[in-house]
């Protein structure tokens, strides 16, 4: 009997600890509850300085690389190709030797001309040495007028027979410079379509090689109509700037405005605009299509991220953190810029905006800042 009551009397100790553990996590949790519910949720959002700065008005466009000299190298004589010096692809200069042609035939006429004109002189000199004798025995009356004149007659044929016969050659020595091809400009040059032993002529359609300059180059797209006005006025007062980026890569090449065409497409309201770029790295390979930004000019205004700026019914607004809360703050958008929009109103710079976590904002919620992801 007594260990029963041992044992009854354990029974109720337990049975009180688990209802007093109970009643004082019961307490416990309703006093945490009471805290939650009486502080307000703050949102966490990630927030960029709205900024000040000289911004650029400028339209993108596709262009397209185009070579500022580009020339197509051809034989202008009926020969064979004895010597190519040049590697496929490689860059030359002005004046290196890409071709040569065999001129044996060419030489073999130079000589020939030369023998002529060598002896269309000495017969020149004979035959003044013939009109000076009769010159002389005309004054003392030993001959008659007509050898006289026969001689000065023969004189003058001579004399221009020495002149074809000079011209003849000068002639042959063109045809020979046209044996050695050189590179006329800087650039690069494309693989040779002949090699060694093959005949050429002028007649033949395929060009040996190509060659196009590769610095500068130019860049040509088109521009609404619209920015003709304000792009005149910027290649008057030096302002006007092209920048051309290749897809996929950072790396840009700047330049100006060279030329706008005479002429706006009727059909699509476009206006040629031709940019030229240093291209000093070879970043720009001809006939490349590149992304083009032409920056007409620049001036003062507020910047913001485009992902900060939301629409609805009234029009644009961001949420301008301030104190701890989110307010809406009505923008006017001018117009986007590489990732960024440009205000005419609303701010007026060096405010925090949120760039992330709108969703959950609200005219005066709390909000609690976290640091903006990298490469944001």
């Amino acid at each position: 009997m007594a260990k029963r009551g041992w044992i009854v009397v354990a029974v109720l100790l337990a049975a009180g600890g688990i209802t007093a553990y109970q009643t004082r996590a019961y307490w416990y949790g309703s006093e945490t509850a009471a805290k939650q519910a009486s502080s307000p949720r703050k949102v966490a959002v990630e927030v960029a300085k709205a900024v000040k700065q000289p911004v650029p008005v400028d339209v993108e466009a596709i262009g397209t690389v185009t070579p500022i000299s580009s020339v197509a190298l051809k034989s202008r004589i009926e020969t064979t190709i004895i010597g190519v010096h040049f590697e496929d692809g490689a860059r030359v200069k002005q004046g290196d030797l890409l071709f040569t042609l065999d001129a044996r035939q060419i030489d073999a006429q130079i000589e020939q001309a030369e023998g002529t004109l060598a002896r269309d002189r000495a017969q020149l000199a004979g035959a003044q040495r013939d009109l000076n004798r009769y010159s002389e025995l005309i004054g003392k009356g030993a001959t008659t007028q007509v050898n006289l004149d026969n001689a000065k007659t023969q004189a003058d044929i001579l004399i221009g027979t020495i002149k074809a016969d000079q011209a003849a050659l000068d002639n042959l020595r063109v045809q020979k410079s046209y044996t050695v091809i050189r590179a006329p400009f800087d650039g690069r040059i494309s693989a040779a379509a002949v090699k060694i032993g093959n005949f050429v002529r002028p007649a033949d359609t395929a060009p040996l090689a190509i060659i196009n300059q590769m610095a500068p180059v130019y860049v040509t797209f088109a521009v609404p109509q619209a920015v003709l006005s304000d792009l005149r006025d910027a290649m008057t007062s030096g302002s006007a700037q092209v920048v051309a980026t290749v897809p996929g890569r950072e790396a840009s090449e700047q330049g100006k405005v060279a030329m706008i065409e005479n002429t706006v497409d009727a059909t699509t309201g476009m206006v040629t605009v031709r940019g030229i770029m240093d291209n000093g790295r070879e970043a720009l390979w001809p006939g490349t299509l590149v992304n083009t930004r032409l920056i007409v000019r620049r001036e003062n205004a507020v910047v913001v991220p485009s992902a900060a700026v939301q629409r609805s019914q009234n029009g644009d607004f961001v949420f301008v953190v301030t104190d701890g809360k989110a307010k809406v703050q009505p923008v006017t958008v001018s117009r986007t810029s590489s990732g960024n929009s440009v205000l005419a109103g609303g701010l007026n710079g060096d405010e925090n905006v949120v760039v992330e976590g709108q969703l959950l904002l609200r005219d005066g919620t709390l909000v609690q800042l976290r640091e903006r992801k990298a490469g944001a």
